[in-house]
């Protein structure tokens, strides 16, 4: 597997489980884990959520409302992009392009209940669909 600048490994566009399988195998160290407690998270808090890779990033969706969450690995954090992320409240505090809303986690940062709670009412809301 190639890994792209910051460690975001390079993966083919699909859908399904295992794409987004492949992109977590393919991270090492704080950044493995702390994608893999965010994959968890996801799939706890939204029962059937659809997952692809898309652009080097896996995205998490609800079928027929598009995209809600994507996360894309850097050199020194992950960045979480909710593409709806100014209708959450609190509105995610990074930064902002339209209605996509993101945060940085840096190791040891990851604030489950926050991003339960975004994730909970971020796949409530129409996804983002390309």
């Amino acid at each position: 597997m190639k890994l792209l600048s910051g460690g975001n490994p390079q993966i083919a566009k699909e859908d399904g489980d295992a794409p987004v399988e492949a992109y977590l195998a393919a991270l090492s160290g704080w950044k493995q884990a702390v994608a893999r407690r965010l994959d968890a998270l996801v799939v706890r808090t939204v029962p059937g959520v659809r997952k692809a890779v898309r652009w080097n990033s896996p995205f998490y969706g609800v079928e027929g409302q598009g995209w809600f969450l994507s996360f894309h690995v850097f050199t020194k954090y992950l960045k979480v992009t909710f593409f709806r992320g100014t209708a959450l409240h609190p509105a995610p505090a990074g930064g902002t392009a339209k209605d996509a809303r993101w945060i940085d986690v840096h190791e040891g940062e990851l604030d489950e209940a926050q991003l339960w709670e975004w994730i909970r009412q971020a796949a409530a809301l129409p996804g983002w669909t390309a």
